[in-house]
């Protein structure tokens, strides 16, 4: 507690417009547990009226303390019933990542101190970091990383392919065995690279028996590309802000409700694969160019303007499968270089950023954080954000369903799970974490799974085959889990009917929008090699049009009539192989959930 008690407090409800008196009155006479309520009534209020003021970041340090000033009271009461956090990382050779990711945890603890400190380390935030990584020197990169943060006072744990190895040798070998749809092919040696899926399931055996250590823990998972924030659109400006307690709400939240999985969101970079982007992105490109065109190259920029806000899917293609705007309308491109500059400097950092696309960066349609009441938010769930969920100890029974499948889609198919058996006990809350695909220092994503790098080339094809699949996975299971009730008990022939149904529909899905996607590269390599535009006579320019060219063989190599992504979706024998292996998981499904029972007790 400050020396002046309540000191932000006050200070905030001058400065939100809230009446001070009653609530100075009250806090005058009332008990730590009735100062600690108080505190809770008027926090959300509180923080309505801050996200109304054009100076919120400003603000910030007083809103820190008005909830490090909570904990003293917390503390001070001696009662301190308050949930525990493991906070889940599965990591995959990103130590930039790591560094930012960790950075912001310990950063939100700091600010907001929740569950206090005792010998300079957090009490009640506990760090697994689950690593996939094969790269000896990335390992060592993350250990050292890890160390750090430890120094830090974070409580970390590093569980590392030795360790998952000792995991897995803890079970009956027989029972081990009837379950590699959910660990992958078990052997004597754990290897790298396994995949989220594989990673997470194999860390559910290690936070089993941590929540047995310390029953009242809530499970967090987050991704390594995340960072605890949000960023911000007002008037042409970007700001990352650090501003929601996140374990505060969490709290509440699972006290306060029946709630055995909740899932928030992320802002920033979509979580999607470009494969399922690039319509609406082309879209995009070529309104930001056919409007630059009309401009000279050495005016002043025109293109500091509002940010649009994105409903939730606008990147996506297809987002009308998931019962969203199907919206086509172009998004405009919002320069974010400070002080003076022409249209030429805008063109070349633009076209830098489109080579960012392939790793999943969107430069026209980031998603903003948009202020909503965390307690008024809850709602019921039909998705899980893998990189941004929270279980009980009662839901480590959920494990990530066909996880060696290693498709994409995992969280939504989990979702379709939790939604038909614990409906109401699965919801979503406006708790985002700020996604960011690519490291600034680097220009791309460290690592991800299935990408193939050579030279300028990025091929995506095995990542677009693996959404492909992840779709039909999805909506095949979501069929299925309208027709009959979990778990799924249902034979292969009736599976495989859905199946074989929900793969020539979304190939239907898919081939309408290659087409609409060819036709948009046809027109964007006209307009980027057009000798009467000013980018192409600009010395200026050079550079940008390196980066549209670079651009245009890439959208070619992945998208064209004969793309590799598009040979591997139609090959038949490919098609029936995988469709196969889909149905046999769904069948297996009730059997592993049985054999996963038995480890749990």
């Amino acid at each position: 507690m400050s020396k002046t008690p309540h000191r932000a407090l006050y200070q905030l409800l001058d400065i939100c417009g809230l009446a001070k008196g009653t609530i100075q009155s009250s806090l005058a006479h009332a008990s730590l547990d009735a100062q600690i309520e108080i505190y809770h009534q008027i926090i959300p209020k509180i923080e309505e009226k801050l996200w109304q003021q054009a100076n919120i970041s400003d603000l910030l340090s007083l809103f820190y303390e008005l909830f490090q000033n909570l904990e003293a009271l917390i503390a001070a009461s001696g009662n301190d019933q308050r949930h525990h956090f493991i906070v889940v990382m599965p990591l995959a050779d990103r130590p930039k990542h790591l560094m930012s990711c960790l950075d912001s945890l310990w950063r939100l603890c700091e600010s907001f101190q929740y569950g206090g400190k005792q010998q300079q380390q957090y009490q009640k935030i506990k760090v697994l970091i689950a690593d996939d990584s094969v790269q000896a020197a990335n390992i060592s990169e993350h250990k050292k990383i890890v160390q750090s943060f430890k120094q830090k006072g974070l409580l970390i744990e590093y569980f590392g392919l030795t360790e998952q190895q000792q995991q897995l040798d803890k079970l009956d070998v027989d029972l081990r065995n009837k379950l590699n749809s959910v660990f992958g092919q078990c052997s004597d040696h754990v290897e790298g690279h396994k995949g989220a899926s594989l990673m997470r399931n194999i860390s559910y055996l290690r936070l089993h028996e941590l929540q047995q250590q310390q029953p009242n823990s809530l499970i967090y998972f987050i991704d390594s590309d995340q960072s605890f924030a949000i960023n911000s659109a007002t008037a042409g400006a970007e700001n990352i802000l650090q501003s929601i307690n996140y374990f505060y709400y969490l709290d509440r939240i699972f006290s306060q409700n029946n709630v055995q999985v909740l899932t928030g969101k992320v802002v920033g970079d979509p979580p999607v694969s470009p494969s399922v982007m690039a319509a609406k992105f082309m879209g995009d490109v070529m309104a930001f160019l056919h409007q630059l065109k009309g401009f000279s190259a050495q005016q002043d920029c025109q293109f500091h303007r509002q940010v649009a806000m994105a409903d939730d899917g606008a990147y996506h293609d297809m987002a009308d499968l998931f019962g969203l705007s199907a919206n086509d309308k172009a998004f405009d491109y919002h320069c974010d270089i400070a002080g003076e500059h022409q249209h030429v400097q805008s063109l070349n950092v633009f076209a830098e950023k489109l080579n960012h696309f392939f790793d999943g960066e969107h430069p026209t349609r980031k998603t903003y954080y948009q202020y909503d009441d965390v307690m008024a938010s809850l709602q019921a769930a039909r998705t899980v954000y893998t990189g941004n969920y929270i279980l009980t100890a009662d839901a480590l029974k959920y494990f990530i369903p066909f996880a060696p499948l290693k498709l994409r889609m995992a969280g939504p198919s989990l979702g379709r799970i939790l939604k038909a058996e614990l409906a109401e006990k699965f919801v979503s809350a406006n708790l985002p974490m700020l996604h960011q695909r690519t490291v600034e220092s680097i220009g791309q994503s460290e690592f991800r799974a299935g990408i193939k790098r050579q030279n300028e080339i990025i091929d995506l094809s095995s990542e677009f085959e693996r959404q492909f699949f992840g779709d039909v996975m999805l909506f095949s299971l979501d069929r299925l889990c309208q027709q009959s009730s979990l778990p799924l008990k249902l034979n292969s022939d009736d599976v495989m009917d859905v199946v074989e149904s929900v793969q020539k529909d979304l190939l239907n899905k898919y081939q309408l929008k290659h087409q609409q996607l060819i036709k948009k590269m046809q027109q964007l390599q006209e307009l980027i090699n057009d000798k009467k535009v000013w980018w192409n006579t600009e010395k200026e320019s050079v550079l940008a049009q390196e980066n549209m060219q670079v651009f245009i063989k890439n959208m070619q190599y992945n998208f064209a009539e004969n793309a590799p992504a598009y040979q591997l979706i139609h090959n038949a024998e490919h098609i029936q192989k995988r469709l196969s292996d889909i149905a046999e998981a769904v069948v297996a499904y009730q059997y592993d959930r049985k054999n996963w029972q038995n480890i749990l007790q």
